[in-house]
């Protein structure tokens, strides 16, 4: 039986009626746009012809293979999920494919994967997660970043700032200070905090954000009133059970609780639920994310809005936009890197009741 005859790429643009180079772009992606109705002739035209791309080709021809290599720390977490949903939308309506992994939160594990990422030959790396205070392998995850970037590849971190790369800067603590307005407005006086790793610059961050609104209403925050916990559901519950034990041995004034995450908030009303206080009446509770099910727990949650999915688009964008404007690493002057502020809002929900 004889082997099937690949169909080339010249021979779908001529059934479509557009140069090769225009089939190419609509096929295989670029950041110079095709009309619509173009790119979506020339790609029927390529399924029904049977056309596949040849990744190992485009590799060896232009560099680098038509992916966009994405590094998350937890895949699972909703506010990972979510941003890479983001990312995966806006390389699709580049035509560019993911490959995605995730570090588990470990430093010195998405350093070897940003090398294995760098042996992919990816057209752009996109880093998602917070950076800790005092890292001992954060010098050797910068060099492989430094080293991919140095060859003339693309590299966007959704993280905090100064960053030697392009930057997509979430605003935790301006975030975290307008919720501490909002909460003392809705008759908040006892405040206590549920706050994930603070070594995490995030946390730290939105728990900085948080005093600090506070101070501004007149209100101060006891070192007593913050609970730390690992950063997920679980750490929430076990830092929520060490705030009410303080409140029985300390006396704690306890009516309303900010955890740094979403995912805490849960675990936090779960503990809440456990000692026989009913989430927002015994205690007010607020989140930080606006995640999926924000809406959906009883009662909903009050939280940040962080645009997670927009995010995620936006640094995959920032990341391709220069694969065809011909910023490259071997620049003599290379461009001063990208900061991309990303705003929060406020969303008050039935957790924080006017008091």
């Amino acid at each position: 039986m004889a082997g099937r005859r690949h169909v080339t790429l010249g021979e779908v643009a001529k059934a479509a009626g557009v140069s090769i180079a225009t089939a190419s772009r609509a096929i295989n992606g670029s950041t110079r746009r095709v009309n619509e109705d173009i790119r979506r002739r020339v790609r029927q035209t390529a399924e029904e012809l049977g056309y596949l791309p040849n990744l190992s080709a485009q590799t060896v021809v232009k560099g680098a293979s038509p992916t966009v290599a994405v590094l998350v720390s937890d895949i699972a977490d909703p506010y990972f999920s979510s941003i890479a949903s983001g990312i995966m939308q806006g390389a699709r309506e580049l035509g560019f494919m993911v490959t995605m992994a995730a570090s588990e939160r470990r430093t010195r594990e998405g350093a070897e994967l940003l090398r294995t990422f760098r042996g992919q030959r990816p057209q752009a790396i996109v880093v998602v997660g917070s950076r800790r205070e005092g890292d001992p392998h954060a010098e050797e995850f910068e060099r492989q970043l430094s080293a991919y970037s140095e060859s003339g590849g693309h590299v966007v971190l959704v993280s905090q700032g100064p960053s030697p790369f392009d930057l997509v800067d979430i605003q935790n603590s301006e975030g975290a200070r307008e919720l501490a307005h909002a909460l003392v407005s809705c008759g908040g006086r006892g405040f206590a905090v549920v706050a994930g790793d603070l070594g995490l610059y995030t946390n730290a961050e939105r728990l900085a954000g948080f005093r600090r609104g506070l101070e501004e209403c007149g209100v101060t925050l006891s070192e007593d009133a913050v609970a730390e916990g690992q950063f997920t559901r679980d750490g929430g519950y076990a830092a929520m059970q060490e705030l009410l034990t303080r409140k029985e041995a300390l006396g704690l004034e306890l009516d309303t609780v900010f955890a740094t995450s979403d995912l805490m908030a849960f675990g936090a009303a779960t503990a809440l639920r456990s000692a026989g206080i009913e989430p927002g009446k015994g205690v007010s509770l607020a989140g930080f994310d606006n995640i999926a099910l924000t809406e959906d727990v009883t009662p909903s949650l009050t939280t940040v809005d962080v645009p997670l999915g927009e995010l995620g688009y936006q640094a995959v964008r920032l990341a391709l936009d220069k694969v065809d404007s011909g910023s490259s690493g071997d620049a003599s002057e290379p461009p001063e890197p990208v900061r991309l502020p990303i705003r929060t809002t406020v969303v008050l929900r039935a957790s924080t009741p006017q008091r």
